[in-house]
């Protein structure tokens, strides 16, 4: 909670889950009228994190040195929360990030590289887990080897064809931003901490879904932005790196509170902070630190094994469905997590149209491409949908010609 004024209080949860209905009317009042199915994309706001966000202006518009000092307590609440969420081993090794492709930027420009190092990836990774790590090609000579997607995304078996004794660092998704696969973070953080390698995850679509643990998962760096999964403010995400890790990194772009004895603004003494706060990079987003501390509270006390069996179930319904009215469905059946990507139209513009005429019924989802820009729809459902609301896109879809 980040205060006793205006916060909605904690919903009951029992041995059997939550009550979504009293989350449906407590914290998205948007569910009275529509039905939002593209969390993958960015989420509505918990009333909960609203109030949190205007608490913070209001305070800045009151009293903005005393707002300082109120927003650095819940600083410290926040980096403890996102501690406990992932389970860090230290708190020092989480920090605050702005979004996944600032945090991927900053530790790619923060290793020592050398030539003829090399990163593995699957080739239909989202842009933020691929740029950072493409730009090391030119300015140090690492191979970035892109591995094809099996069933969706990467697997341990394809990932070992392409790792050898030059490997350093080997990136993935905890769930596909396209095809809804939910990569098996388990067996591929124990591959690389058997051999050394560094394990990055970008958990932007799962770290709201899934239970996620850095120690037993054998993350080694872990990026996730706050407005997806998260149902959190967008430019306010975390990040995570392991401290003996960290403390290996030299930053290269250098934030003015990112060094020890930073008060002593005119000593510019730049050894950096011990480790994740090396990477703050001057101001920082109070209003969206609270409120993404507002939504991960809410997430923590609804139960990330809850929502990920709720949405999970509603994922397994829609593809039975879509299947029996025959869909071509991307999403592996065996690997999912909240999101099912199908064709759905034979052209891109019908695609849109469909998606438009859904949008106009109060069904919210999205058109995506594959990598030959064949057009489908993806459906991502978050702890609140309901079957209900997948029913709705369903009559939907067969009510709208094409």
């Amino acid at each position: 909670m980040i205060s006793n004024t205006g916060i909605t209080p904690s919903l009951s949860v029992d041995v059997r889950g939550y009550d979504i209905d009293a989350l449906r009317q407590g914290e998205f009042p948007l569910t009275a009228t529509t039905a939002y199915l593209t969390h993958a994309s960015i989420s509505p706001l918990p009333q909960r994190t609203l109030r949190a966000m205007q608490e913070m202006n209001e305070r800045v518009a009151a009293s903005p040195l005393d707002a300082v000092e109120w927003y650095n307590e819940q600083e410290k609440q926040f980096l403890q929360l996102v501690k406990a969420y992932i389970n860090a081993a230290e708190i020092e090794e989480v920090i605050g990030m702005t979004s996944t492709s600032l945090g991927f930027n900053l530790i790619a420009q923060a290793i020592q590289w050398q030539r003829g190092d090399s990163i593995c990836l699957c080739d239909i990774e989202f842009p933020s887990n691929v740029y950072p790590w493409l730009r090391l090609q030119e300015q140090y000579g690492v191979e970035v080897r892109l591995i094809p997607a099996v069933d969706g995304g990467l697997t341990l078996e394809a990932l070992d064809q392409y790792v050898d004794a030059s490997t350093r660092m080997v990136c993935a998704s905890a769930t596909q931003f396209f095809s809804g696969q939910r990569t098996d973070l388990s067996a591929i953080g124990a591959y690389c901490h058997e051999r050394g390698i560094i394990f990055t995850v970008d958990a932007i679509q799962a770290a709201g879904h899934m239970p996620l643990d850095v120690q037993a998962m054998h993350i080694d760096i872990l990026c996730a932005g706050g407005l997806k999964s998260l149902l959190g403010p967008s430019g306010q995400g975390f990040m995570y790196v392991r401290r003996d890790l960290v403390e290996r990194m030299y930053p290269t772009i250098v934030g003015p509170n990112a060094v020890e004895d930073y008060l002593h603004w005119l000593w510019y003494d730049m050894k950096p902070l011990p480790g994740a706060a090396r990477f703050i990079m001057g101001t920082v987003n109070s209003v969206g630190v609270v409120g993404l501390s507002a939504s991960m509270s809410l997430l923590r006390e609804l139960g990330l094994a809850n929502i990920d069996r709720h949405c999970s179930a509603l994922v397994d319904y829609l593809m039975d469905q879509l299947s029996e009215r025959g869909y071509a469905i991307v999403t592996p059946r065996h690997a999912h997590c909240n999101i099912v990507t199908f064709r759905a139209a034979p052209t891109t513009a019908a695609t849109d149209q469909l998606v438009a005429e859904l949008r106009r019924r109060g069904v919210f989802v999205i058109r995506h491409w594959d990598k030959q820009e064949v057009a489908h729809i993806r459906v991502s459902t978050h702890c609140y949908n309901t079957r209900q609301d997948v029913d709705r896109l369903l009559a939907g879809l067969k009510e709208i010609a094409v």
